[in-house]
């Protein structure tokens, strides 16, 4: 059975721009269909649809994408990417694009190191300290 659902992304104007901003900073990406109206993209191969759809709507953090991410290097790559030209940093790992969308910048170790009952609170009270993750800071917790 084919994945047959996606997010459907409601932009002002802006769907192209968007969709060539994440095609450019996610690996496995590409525009498929494009145009005026709306614009069909990957992200790391997963489904995407850009509608320009006006003003209206505006994206909130009721809604987030997660991005797991193996290494420092990672995380550094994706916060800097995403929140640049007008993007905003929020706390424990949360951003907003340029765009309004927010992400969540996640280390897979923080879920091992939130599960042990020794460990736990010190992690997270280090990273309810951290805008961005820093994955040895929480190791070192």
């Amino acid at each position: 059975m084919a994945n047959n659902i996606y997010p459907c992304l409601w932009f002002d104007g802006q769907a192209q721009a968007a969709a060539k901003f994440y095609c450019a900073i996610f690996k496995n990406s590409k525009i498929r269909a494009d145009n005026q109206m709306v614009v069909e993209f990957e992200l790391d191969g997963k489904k995407f649809i850009g509608l320009n759809g006006g003003p209206q709507f505006k994206f909130n953090e009721a809604v987030s994408f997660v991005i797991d991410c193996e290494t420092q290097e990672e995380i550094d790559y994706y916060w800097e990417k995403l929140s640049a030209d007008g993007g905003s940093e929020g706390s424990c790992g949360w951003l907003k694009d340029k765009y309004g969308i927010s992400w969540q910048v996640v280390p897979v170790v923080l879920p091992k190191l939130l599960s042990n009952p020794d460990r736990a609170p010190k992690v997270l009270e280090a990273y309810m300290k951290m805008k961005k993750f820093d994955i040895k800071a929480l190791e070192n917790a």
